[in-house]
């Protein structure tokens, strides 16, 4: 098993997408089935449409086709789709498009009302595949009906905040979807309570698969980076801890 020091797992999370508007540079580039490139475009501090993160062709960015609001966060859907799964009421919902479908639209229809509203997508063209699971999931490995188009996607890790009864019962958890195989595993973070931590100040921004030792790595903000045990419940170790 190789070792999993502090460069390895800085590495492993500089590759995995964290939620908008904050982690937007780790949004992937892709092309479609058509060979266009997509990118991604954050529209700055100031303004009407602030902080937005919008998808647009490489060629031209300025026209919008998706626009994300925040704690979104994009996945990749081999072998041209695009995924984007964000929180949705009491329900984690995950959203798939065909970017080749996506309409442009003017940037003037999501200016002032979309950033501060409940609304986390928006696009002109509707989603290929919509699929939701509630929070209130139990621990361990449920069933789901995961739609087929999202069939192709081996494993995405979900951090989500979780309801907690007690100070001492978990505040955050780790869905760790399985789409191929129709399971969601849930993993209740059992060391992230609000006994020990600022619960809402500090959170689980994002969480990856070493894919040498199969071991769940991620990043809390606030309070470091981490190791997990091998139940992927509970704390082995902070690889970077921030003083």
């Amino acid at each position: 098993m190789a070792e999993i020091n502090a460069s390895r797992v800085r590495d492993i999370l500089s590759k995995t997408v964290g939620p908008v508007p904050w982690y937007w540079k780790t949004f992937p580039a892709f092309r479609s089935l058509s060979q266009q490139r997509f990118v991604w475009t954050h529209h700055g501090d100031q303004g009407p449409i602030a902080h937005l993160v919008t998808l647009g062709l490489e060629q031209e960015p300025d026209r919008a086709r998706l626009a994300l609001n925040t704690y979104c966060r994009p996945f990749l859907v081999p072998p041209h789709f695009i995924g984007i799964w964000c929180p949705e009421g009491r329900n984690l919902r995950l959203a798939c498009f065909d970017p080749d479908q996506l309409k442009a639209f003017d940037l003037a229809e999501v200016a002032g009302w979309f950033k501060p509203s409940a609304d986390r997508i928006y696009s002109a063209t509707a989603p290929i595949a919509d699929f939701e699971v509630p929070l209130t999931l139990g621990p361990g490995m449920n069933k789901i009906e995961p739609p087929p188009e999202l069939a192709t996607v081996d494993e995405l890790i979900v951090p989500t905040s979780y309801k907690a009864m007690s100070n001492d019962d978990p505040a955050f958890a780790l869905f760790v979807f399985y789409p191929q195989a129709g399971l969601v595993e849930v993993l209740p973070q059992k060391w992230f309570t609000a006994a020990q931590y600022r619960v809402g100040q500090q959170w689980i921004t994002r969480a990856a698969r070493d894919p040498e030792s199969h071991r769940i790595v991620g990043e809390c903000f606030g309070v470091g980076t981490f190791l997990l045990e091998e139940d992927g419940c509970r704390l082995a170790e902070w690889v970077e801890r921030k003083t």
